[in-house]
């Protein structure tokens, strides 16, 4: 197994060495989708922690005593 892993990266890594010549071809960047909205992570999360303190501050109960030192 390993000769034959040593023969395909050899064969990748010559196939990278070639592509960064000069004269290499070179591929167009994608174009950027127009209309289409990304999905906003951060604020989804943000909101959802937000959300969830507000509702454990609701549900938790009063403490009855005060911890002893």
């Amino acid at each position: 197994m390993f000769p034959f892993a040593m023969i395909v990266s050899q064969k990748a890594m010559a196939h990278e060495v070639r592509s960064a010549m000069p004269n290499a071809p070179t591929v167009a960047p994608a174009a950027p989708l127009r209309g289409v909205r990304r999905p906003r992570v951060r604020q989804v999360r943000t909101a959802l922690a937000a959300s969830l303190h507000r509702a454990a501050d609701a549900v938790a109960p009063t403490p009855a005593c005060s911890p002893a030192r």
